[in-house]
């Protein structure tokens, strides 16, 4: 895989390189929540700049369906990028139009352009290589050289990600390069103790991780919604809790496959409870009580870990040398709930191994939450494409990128 300072050092001055990059972030309205995917680019795009490249940065944002939609323009998050490099960004309002292709025209040696949501057009995501091809055609018409730097977006089959590199001289921004390395140190010679921290909503999204987990780890702490799957699994009361009920046969092979291995397989012992799903808007207090696990109340909802469980799992981390932690242990947007995913979160600031913070809602807790972000040892970008890492699936993302 190409580095960029290895195409730079080939001569990009004057030439039009094309960023794909991942500007995914959460909006409210047109104002970003969080811009740490976009902070993510900002050394590769000034790199760029400062060698004289003509820099084309292109990304997506939310699912728009094939089809212009203003909530889903990255305009605020080119805004925002011109803030953080300290120069002014074009903005082109169509992917491979005439604006696009206008926009482009008028860089300069060291200038910025950001095209529209690469969504806005079917092409990008469709499963018809003639047509995904197609699109790249045209978006390699704006471009002399690629940079991959998206690397949310890796384990997506998307003209942008696949397609487009095939087209043009292409080489791994300081993102993606970043991210493999980190990667490599989770799945070659880990530094044990290696422990393991899942959360988020559903067992499903996390059951091929699980499974590859069980081979290389230690430990594997369980969290979130998808925890009361695990306790329902064991028989336990889950009142009105998520469950993935289809999933119970899944997790009782990995809890057998756990024991037989040696895997420590670590599950709430204490779970905070409500009779109803907090209003995430307004914050306000609820009524909520701490309960055993094994022991809900029917009707109740599981929304946090409770104390007992968080001092259990800083306890299972303090001695690890690697860590692993994606998905919330509970409904961190609303202060009543965010108690386990704080503890998880101090626990790993507090801990001496390198810990890694895998992407999507793990990494917006750890900002929401008001952490510094280099007490971690990395925060990923992109949840979804860390997790396929993890499973051993061939990301076609850094596919595209190899020579």
């Amino acid at each position: 895989m190409k580095t960029i300072d290895e195409l730079i050092a080939e001569g990009v001055t004057g030439k039009r390189v094309f960023v794909r990059a991942d500007l995914n972030v959460p909006l409210s309205g047109t104002t970003i929540t969080d811009d740490g995917r976009i902070r993510a680019v900002q050394p590769t795009v000034e790199k760029l700049v400062a060698a004289g490249a003509r820099v084309v940065v292109a990304s997506h944002l939310g699912r728009p369906k094939g089809a212009p939609d203003p909530a889903f323009s990255l305009a605020p998050a080119a805004a925002r990028l011109g803030e953080l490099i300290g120069a002014d960004v074009a903005f082109a309002t169509d992917t491979v139009g005439e604006f696009a292709r206008a926009t482009v025209a008028g860089l300069g040696d060291g200038q910025v352009a950001v095209l529209e949501n690469l969504r806005f057009n079917p092409g990008e995501t469709s499963k018809d290589d003639a047509e995904r091809g197609a699109f790249a055609d045209r978006l390699a018409e704006l471009a002399d050289l690629y940079v991959g730097d998206g690397f949310g977006a890796v384990h997506r089959k998307h003209a942008s990600v696949f397609d487009l590199p095939a087209r043009l001289p292409h080489a791994a921004g300081d993102l993606i390069a970043t991210e493999v390395g980190v990667l490599k140190k989770l799945t070659e010679n880990v530094e044990r103790p290696y422990a393991v921290v899942l959360g988020g909503s559903k067992v499903s999204d996390k059951l091929g991780v699980i499974d590859h987990l069980l081979e290389r780890a230690d430990r594997i702490l369980i969290g979130g919604g998808m925890a009361y799957t695990f306790l329902k699994a064991q028989g336990h009361e889950v009142g009105s809790s998520l469950l993935q009920e289809d999933q119970i046969p899944a997790v009782l092979e990995y809890l057998k496959r756990a024991e037989d291995k040696g895997v420590e397989f670590v599950l709430p012992v204490d779970v905070v409870v409500s009779e109803t799903f907090p209003d995430l808007k307004a914050k306000a207090p609820t009524e909520h009580r701490t309960v055993p696990a094994d022991a809900m109340p029917a009707g109740f909802i599981g929304l946090d870990n409770g104390p007992e469980t968080n001092k259990l799992y800083a306890s299972k981390l303090a001695d690890a040398a690697t860590v692993f932690w994606n998905g919330p242990m509970g409904v961190f947007e609303h202060p009543d709930y965010a108690e386990g995913t704080r503890a998880v979160a101090q626990a790993l600031v507090d801990s001496s191994g390198f810990s890694v913070v895998g992407g999507g809602d793990s990494a917006a807790a750890v900002r929401t939450l008001g952490f510094d972000e280099n007490a971690f040892g990395h925060i990923s970008t992109g949840g979804g494409a860390s997790l396929e890492y993890l499973e051993g699936k061939t990301l076609p993302g850094l596919a595209a990128l190899e020579d």
